[in-house]
């Protein structure tokens, strides 16, 4: 993916939620589909408030691709929105041949298990983190690994705001370089691998004096194909760590009980 593209993705997308409320409002998201503009400015959490916009929309596979859905401004928004994701799409075709191969098996067999590359899901999140007050009583985004594929991030060059939970429980703030992405395993791997490959815990900070954009782009199974681990994988020595689910079942059950870390993926473990 060139520089170019990304920064030109990254400035479509701040000049857009820079636009004024009445016109993103315009784009308001469908509690059905989810897809459009939202805002979770000063949602409450307990004792933590969510501090960030955001804009949701499918791309992948085709038969899910509402235009209508998209931003119609800034100026060709669209056609910038359309290079980056189309990018998107034959990146993580790539690394799901790479991630298949390290496990030792055929490069096609993650994403067989997704459903094949035509039924496999793609959509992009993008977020909005404003200058925040009082970042002591607010998270962008609460603790949580990805429930999908993979994640595709595009983070903001001038502010670090992401942080991953490390081995001793510490939280670690991603450092920045320009024009890198940043990929994160979801709990859809981590099921097909029989947990050789594990999702990461992450969330997001927010500055008191910086705003903060990024864009993620989620990889994901076909809605109704079983997800279970590879039987490559599990052997007497190795057995089936999680049973068989879908990851419609895995993400509406995570819209129900809410971001908790990554109990959601440990409820899913085989009994012993």
């Amino acid at each position: 993916m060139s520089p170019q593209l990304m920064d030109r993705a990254k400035e479509t997308w701040r000049e857009f939620f820079h636009l004024p409320m009445e016109l993103k409002n315009m784009h308001a998201n469908s509690p059905r589909t989810y897809e459009g503009y939202g805002s979770r400015l000063g949602v409450e959490k307990g004792a933590i408030l969510d501090w960030s916009d955001y804009y949701y929309l499918h791309y992948h596979p085709s038969s899910l691709k509402d235009y209508t859905k998209w931003p119609s401004s800034p100026l060709h928004c669209r056609e910038i929105l359309e290079d980056y994701c189309k990018e998107m799409v034959i990146l993580c075709e790539n690394l799901m041949k790479i991630l298949s191969r390290n496990l030792g098996l055929q490069e096609d067999i993650l994403q067989n298990a997704f459903g094949g590359k035509e039924e496999s899901g793609g959509c992009l999140r993008v977020n909005y983190y404003p200058k925040c007050p009082q970042p002591e009583l607010t998270l962008g985004l609460s603790p949580h690994s990805d429930p999908g594929g993979l994640t595709i991030l595009l983070p903001d060059e001038q502010v670090a705001g992401l942080q991953v939970r490390g081995s001793d429980d510490a939280w670690i703030t991603v450092e920045l370089a320009p024009h890198a992405l940043i990929v994160n395993i979801g709990d859809q791997i981590q099921m097909l691998s029989n947990s050789i490959y594990k999702s990461i815990e992450h969330r997001v900070i927010v500055s008191p004096a910086k705003e903060r954009l990024s864009l993620a782009f989620f990889y994901n199974p076909k809605g109704n194909v079983p997800i279970e681990p590879l039987k490559e994988l599990v052997t007497v020595e190795s057995p089936a760590l999680y049973i068989s689910t879908t990851y419609d079942h895995y993400r509406q059950f995570i819209r129900t009980q809410g971001p908790r870390s990554k109990s959601h993926i440990d409820e899913l473990r085989s009994p012993r």
